[in-house]
């Protein structure tokens, strides 16, 4: 299912983008956010297990962007986030008897399928460079 984590990581690295090589603390980042430090953290760590980012402790610790916003596009981002979009099924298991019943759960896969493929081929179009150009 959707949810906001893709605009949440996004918006992290957007201003680890703006702000190149500096460490930025998970404090400020969670001010721009508007969210708990504690939930940017989680998400860096995401991030980091993706080796986008690098992290330090202490006084002057925080987060850095490791790799280039020119080489990271907005799919590559979607794809740290989500495996894929689905937009849901129904709690009920459908009436087999049914000619729509029968079929409807493959029919969304396909659909989903063709989705995911426009998605991603759109955000490859954007660089992380280019999207925090826009700010």
């Amino acid at each position: 299912m959707i949810s906001g984590k893709f605009a949440i990581t996004l918006h992290i690295l957007t201003l680890l983008s703006k702000h190149k090589d500096e460490f930025l603390s998970s404090e400020f980042i969670a001010t721009s956010l508007n969210m708990n430090p504690v939930l940017v953290r989680k998400e860096v760590a995401n991030l980091k297990k993706n080796n986008v980012v690098e992290s330090r402790e202490g006084k002057n610790g925080g987060t850095r962007l490791l790799a280039s916003a020119e080489a990271i596009t907005l799919d590559d981002i979607f794809k740290m986030t989500f495996d894929h979009v689905t937009l849901g099924y129904s709690k009920n298991e459908p009436n087999q008897n049914c000619p729509v019943g029968k079929n409807i759960n493959q029919n969304l896969n396909n659909l989903y399928e063709d989705l995911n493929n426009n998605i991603s081929k759109q955000l490859s179009e954007v660089s992380l460079s280019n999207f925090a150009d826009t700010f």
